[in-house]
């Protein structure tokens, strides 16, 4: 009977992925992974005239951010935060700490502020791939994202105003709208060289 169970509760599961990128085993290469590789990191070779493989831009990392501002007056604010980003990445997400006091916002140096999760490897393409393939499209009259939120440094940045336009988040279950922002970080040595990164791996950038 317990067996039974299990398999309901796996089989439960599996519906409520989205079926557009399925979430890989440890033992699968993440298809835009392979995808980079065969055909993404050829044509940004040939695009920006590169003698070394080594210096094709890539995905370095993916950080995702989450503020909580009224966690500074009732801590207990944080737990549905931490709870939808790890369903949101997969990953656990660590508790963010104000670096300093700033007596206008009544925060004070060490005080829990937000949540954050930072995605390398197979982790970080699936993320990306489920990004722009299933969650931004999901975005209310959705015309792309600005091309221009770069820091300079190959770095991009990218604001959401709310948690359910991700699949993983039961509607039932939210208590409050949250906002996140995604860092993507990159190994690209111009914003020109991340942008045509991130374009061939489907960033719908706007025109």
């Amino acid at each position: 009977m317990a067996k039974d169970k299990k398999e309901k509760k796996g089989g439960a599961q599996e519906e409520q992925r989205a079926p557009e990128v399925a979430r890989h085993s440890a033992k699968e290469t993440p298809r835009l992974k392979a995808r980079f590789k065969k055909e993404v990191a050829p044509t940004l070779m040939k695009e920006f005239d590169l003698k070394n493989p080594m210096a094709v831009p890539h995905l370095h990392k993916i950080v995702v951010n989450m503020g909580v501002g009224e966690a500074t007056q009732n801590a207990k604010v944080l737990d549905p935060a931490v709870n939808e980003l790890g369903q949101i990445t997969g990953q656990k997400p660590v508790v963010t700490k104000a670096k300093k006091s700033i007596a206008a916002f009544k925060v004070r140096a060490g005080q829990s502020i937000g949540a954050m999760v930072t995605l390398r490897g197979d982790r970080m393409y699936e993320f990306f791939d489920r990004l722009v393939n299933v969650v931004l499209p999901r975005v209310r009259d959705f015309r792309g994202v600005s091309s221009k939120s770069f820091d300079g440094r190959g770095n991009y940045t990218l604001g959401l105003h709310d948690q359910l336009i991700f699949p993983e988040i039961d509607y039932a279950k939210v208590d409050k709208m949250k906002g996140m922002n995604v860092t993507i970080v990159t190994t690209a040595g111009s914003d020109d060289q991340a942008r045509a990164l991130l374009k061939h791996l489907g960033m719908p950038f706007r025109a």
